[in-house]
């Protein structure tokens, strides 16, 4: 199975910047694509960003949009999350998530297969 560790988390000022890494390892023979979520103590996970298999057909939640990238680098295995402009309301815990055989993504939760472990970003003055 897959499995996936998220790095690059940490406490950043208002305004400030975070760039977030989810590897990849396992071997698997099928596509999958590679979704970012969050979670905020007492809210539900919710969808922040995915790409499609190979890096293609990103997607993105409103309140992220302009401010968030998502990017795939192939030869390392590895999603990343470019976060700028970061607001308090930011702050939660950011997971990612593969979803197998899958060209196109999606930011349901019940589309994913597996999850990281979770890394805290903290945005505070």
């Amino acid at each position: 199975q897959l499995q996936l560790v998220e790095s690059g988390g940490g406490l950043v000022q208002p305004g400030g910047s975070l760039r977030l890494s989810c590897v990849v390892s396992g071997f698997t023979p099928d596509s999958y694509a590679i979704g970012w979520y969050r979670q905020a103590p007492g809210k539900e996970r919710e969808g922040v960003s995915c790409t499609g298999s190979r890096g293609g057909y990103p997607l993105y939640a409103d309140s992220v949009k302009g401010r968030f990238t998502i990017s795939m680098d192939n030869a390392k295995n590895t999603v990343y999350l470019q976060m700028n402009n970061l607001k308090p309301e930011d702050t939660a815990v950011y997971y990612c998530a593969a979803e197998q055989r899958a060209v196109f993504c999606g930011l349901e939760r019940e589309r994913q297969h597996f999850w990281g472990q979770g890394s805290q970003v903290t945005v505070s003055s």
